[in-house]
């Protein structure tokens, strides 16, 4: 049986996996630190931790999942896999609060599973509106779409 193993990641290799496989969204340009799941010598899935993208959410002790990449046919429960390793990493760093965000047509079973709560949703916007407005930023179509925001916090 195959086993299921936590790696550290650099950020070009995990852009690099995102870029090839992410359904929706593009590469980021920083971050706090990158996971991958490998399987007997293959990568499965990546996950890329920053810093909030919400200004208002960067205190310090908040890391926020940018980016999590799961290959379809990557054993079940996969992606609670890397998002429960992320968790532990970010606590062992001094973290308290960790959050990510999912669209709404998506079930958020991934986030049930590791024990995350869903605590809001955010509207999306248009091209042209919003922080993609400052220079450098790039507004894309997933930019637009309602999300829910998810959150765990240390006990």
């Amino acid at each position: 049986i195959s086993q299921m193993k936590v790696i550290p990641f650099t950020l070009k290799k995990a852009n690099k996996f995102i870029t090839e496989y992410h359904k929706h969204s593009k590469r980021v340009v920083g971050c706090r630190f990158c996971l991958a799941v490998e399987i007997d010598g293959e990568i499965e899935a990546v996950a890329i931790v920053g810093r909030p993208v919400a200004r208002k959410l960067d205190d310090g002790f908040t890391a926020e999942v940018t980016r999590s990449c799961v290959l379809d046919d990557a054993p079940k429960n996969t992606n609670s896999f890397l998002y429960g390793k992320s968790w532990r990493v970010w606590q062992q760093m001094g973290g308290k609060r960790m959050i990510t965000y999912t669209l709404q047509k998506e079930s958020g079973s991934t986030m049930k599973a590791v024990g995350w709560k869903m605590i809001g949703e955010t509207g999306g916007w248009d091209k042209g509106k919003g922080w993609t407005t400052r220079p450098g930023r790039e507004w894309q179509p997933v930019t637009g779409q309602l999300k829910f925001r998810w959150e765990k916090t240390a006990n």
